[in-house]
């Protein structure tokens, strides 16, 4: 097998084919992906403006959304320019940007999901502590630390996978560039970067949602020795619907990075990643957002101020 000449460009396939049911999904997924932009740019707006917003919980809310923000900018523009125009290459530095900003984006995702647990659990737990369990520094540090976490990952793993020798088969049968699906096409022995590839996502995923499981488990067991029924009935509907949205984002990320290859395909992948590039960033806002009083009332304010202006 010949070995491809690593400046030429790669070619990515692509999610939808130019059928007519293809064309409604594409559609589908641009006003799910504009949708997701607006409400998490509107998330970030109430809570700049609105000063009873700012504090740690809504503080990592407001990055929360911003990583959401450049993850579906990271992948949308390029994959919906690549279907309207019919040319599907990428150069190898754009391969490598794309894997580098995903990967610190949906790793920092990771940590930071992991510290909202942590602010729950301070808040439900501890609430008479929690100016001193969760001040603003610590806040401050998580937050550093998801960014930095995530931007590490992505920058080990976007130099290794394109320092391998790559085969004359440059088709990536992807809609973006994702490092197990490149590893693929590389014309050299790859076991020891998929191990350690591993060994990352084990850090990168099972560690923070095995915190998120803790945090959540013990807010229930507090929860449960509540004697209002409402006050319950409240805390398990947040607690459930946040956990849903971790789930489809932790899941996801497992079945790609650390599922057996033998139970998947390169279809299985593209839907995966469908789900957590462009779904889960518009569950955020929805789910951990607009069912807060709080922000439902800054939102009020918010259109008040904007009807007040139109008048003048």
């Amino acid at each position: 097998m010949n070995i491809w000449n690593n400046t030429s460009d790669f070619i990515l396939l692509g999610l939808f084919n130019y059928t007519e049911a293809h064309l409604f999904l594409f559609v589908m997924v641009l006003t799910i992906a504009f949708s997701s932009l607006v409400g998490n740019a509107l998330m970030i707006l109430l809570i700049h403006q609105d000063v009873q917003l700012h504090t740690p919980m809504y503080f990592l809310l407001s990055q929360l959304s911003l990583m959401d923000m450049m993850l579906i900018s990271t992948i949308v523009p390029k994959m919906a320019a690549d279907y309207l125009s019919g040319k599907k290459s990428i150069s190898p530095a754009g391969c490598g940007l794309q894997i580098f900003f995903f990967l610190t984006l949906a790793g920092g995702e990771c940590f930071l999901l992991a510290a909202m647990s942590y602010d729950r659990y301070v808040a439900v737990c501890h609430p008479l502590r929690y100016p001193v369990l969760m001040s603003w520094q610590l806040c401050l540090r998580m937050t550093v630390g998801s960014w930095f976490l995530g931007a590490a990952d992505g920058l080990m793993q976007a130099a290794a996978t394109l320092s391998f020798p790559f085969c004359d088969a440059h088709e990536i049968n992807h809609f973006f560039c994702e490092a197990p699906t490149l590893v693929r096409l590389a014309c050299a022995d790859t076991f020891v970067f998929e191990y350690v590839m591993y060994i990352c996502c084990v850090l990168m995923l099972l560690v923070p949602f095995s915190l998120i499981l803790i945090s959540y488990s013990l807010i229930l067991a507090v929860v449960l020795q509540m004697r209002s029924r409402e006050a319950r009935k409240k805390a398990f509907s947040t607690c459930s619907s946040h956990l849903s949205v971790v789930g489809l984002f932790y899941g996801a990320g497992i079945f790609t990075y650390m599922g057996p290859k033998s139970y998947r395909s390169a279809n299985h992948d593209k839907i995966v990643s469908v789900f957590y590039t462009v779904f889960t960033p518009l569950l955020n806002p929805l789910i951990y957002s607009m069912r807060n009083s709080e922000v439902k009332g800054a939102l009020r304010k918010c259109m008040g101020q904007c009807a007040a202006l139109s008048h003048n």
